[in-house]
């Protein structure tokens, strides 16, 4: 058991009742809390001088803090870490988020990456934070159809269509002494290899077919090839996949300096997409819902914000992609857990259904 579970299971249920109701009422306020407001709460007679005892105590474990010179306290990141993992009560999705997400399935989207702009925006505001959508990797999905053309003698363009519908284009140097029927051949050996395989498939077979039909293409065919799976193997594709809405949900109720310096910092590290996608990458450690809270989260140079993710799966239960939801460390857990779970199972569906169009 953690030091902090072990604090927690320690509490006697007073203890606990005081430090659940004091975080209950910051993330529905962000407000500090007082005993005397604690006080009006419980049904049973308890004096504003014994739960202010209680509160000190709490605050001497390191699970509640006074700003300032407040007589009211607040949850540390301890705190809330310790109420997310054994006091948090999630419930389940409302009908009215629900039909909001569910609405964006009916809707004609003519790629993936539009589609889940749509669903980052819906998530956005229903949050009421800045939603976050990791798009799957093209080579995930099925390839429909490669194609090479020919721009200049030392350039060429590498056209990939997959099965989502997403286009990719991307030009390349291609070998000297490219001639357009090599160019062609090229195009042809992979389409007739690409049905029903992704790109990271593709690329592995690719190179095993070359192997053994050596004398059916020739050496500047087998070099485009391997040019054209080279472009989509490395690097710049990671800030691309990233799709961030609702950032000025963030801006909301932030009137003193210290609020809105720690907004801006935050709109600095979204600015840092790359970072940030390879953050959402850890998420593929494990299945479900994960809460960051201030510090725990590296991609945030401060403390002041939380993070809840959640993994998407294809048909195969592989991991995709990542949705999450990034606001203030008093967010409302309890509601937007189980809407970004709901969401990732959606997008999850969403996206397999795509690919097998």
């Amino acid at each position: 058991m953690s030091d902090g579970r072990k604090i927690l299971s320690e509490l006697n249920e007073r203890s606990r009742e005081v430090f659940r109701r004091v975080v209950d009422s910051y993330l529905a306020s962000g407000e500090p809390v007082g005993s005397r407001t604690l006080t009006r709460d419980f049904s049973e007679r308890i004096s504003a001088a014994t739960i202010r005892n209680v509160m000190q105590d709490l605050e001497y474990l390191g699970l509640l803090d006074s700003p300032h010179v407040s007589a009211g306290r607040v949850p540390t990141q301890l705190g809330l870490r310790l109420f997310v993992d054994g006091l948090l009560e999630v419930g389940s999705v409302a009908l009215a988020d629900r039909e909001m997400l569910d609405a964006t399935l009916g809707e004609d989207m003519p790629d993936v990456t539009t589609l889940l702009d749509r669903v980052g925006a819906v998530l956005s505001g229903i949050t009421r934070g800045a939603s976050i959508v990791m798009a799957p990797k093209h080579q995930e999905a099925p390839i429909r159809h490669v194609e090479f053309v020919n721009l200049a003698p030392q350039r060429a363009l590498v056209v990939l269509v997959f099965a989502d519908g997403h286009v990719e284009n991307r030009i390349f140097t291609p070998p000297p002494g490219l001639t357009p029927s090599a160019m062609r051949e090229a195009a042809n050996f992979l389409n007739a290899l690409t049905e029903g395989k992704t790109l990271s498939d593709l690329s592995g077979s690719v190179r095993q077919d070359i192997a053994r039909r050596r004398q059916e293409i020739d050496t500047l065919a087998q070099d485009l090839v391997d040019r054209g799976l080279a472009v989509w193997e490395h690097a710049g594709e990671q800030a691309e996949r990233l799709i961030v809405r609702g950032r000025a949900n963030l801006l909301e109720g932030t009137n003193e300096a210290e609020e809105l310096d720690r907004v801006r910092r935050l709109f600095d590290d979204l600015e840092r997409t790359h970072d940030l996608a390879d953050f959402l990458d850890l998420t593929e450690a494990g299945d479900g819902v994960r809460i960051f809270i201030g510090s725990e989260n590296k991609l945030f140079s401060f403390s002041g914000s939380s993070l809840v993710v959640s993994p998407y799966m294809n048909a195969d239960r592989k991991i995709i992609g990542a949705v999450g939801v990034i606001g203030p460390t008093r967010l409302n857990y309890g509601r937007v857990v189980p809407v970004v779970d709901y969401t990732a199972q959606l997008v999850g569906r969403m996206v397999s259904d795509r690919s097998r169009g």
